[in-house]
Formats: structure tokens, sequence, C-alpha cells
């Protein structure tokens, strides 16, 4: 599975990769988490609120921080 977090370094887009990072650890599956700050990238994907949880390629959370828990749904509904 390939995880981005899309934002410019704010404390929300910190603490969405943080809860994300944990997620993945505790379920345990096998994916790539990246951080995209690049603001060519951010472009790309036309954030206008950051920040922006995108799985394989589909953005499914934009403009606020989810709860673990909503993060770990969010993702186990991707894996089925």
């Amino acid at each position: 599975m390939d995880i981005k977090i899309l934002g410019p370094g704010c404390a929300r887009c910190h603490e969405l990769d943080k809860r994300t990072r944990e997620v993945v650890k505790e379920l345990g599956i096998d994916a790539n988490v990246e951080y995209v700050q690049d603001i060519n990238k951010l472009i790309e994907y036309s954030i206008l609120t950051p920040p922006a949880l995108v799985l394989n390629g589909e953005m499914v959370c934009v403009g606020r921080v989810p709860s673990k828990t909503e993060i770990s749904q969010i993702i186990t509904s991707a894996l089925d």
C-alpha cells in the first residue's frame, strides 16, 4: 500500500503523519508512508486546505486530521 501525507509542514500535517505511521505499525501492514511537502506536488493534487491523506493515489481525507480510529478504518477499507 502506498500512503502519502500531503502538506506544507504545519503542526496539523505533522500530526497526521504521526497518527498514520502509528496506525500502520499497529495494523502490521506492509505500507510505504511518505510525507510530501514539495509545493509542486501539492499543487498537482490541487489541495486547498492541508493536510491530505492519499491511499494508492486516491485522496481519502483533506482539510482535517482524522482520529487514529478513523485512519485505521480508512486503511482497512482500502485493503478490502
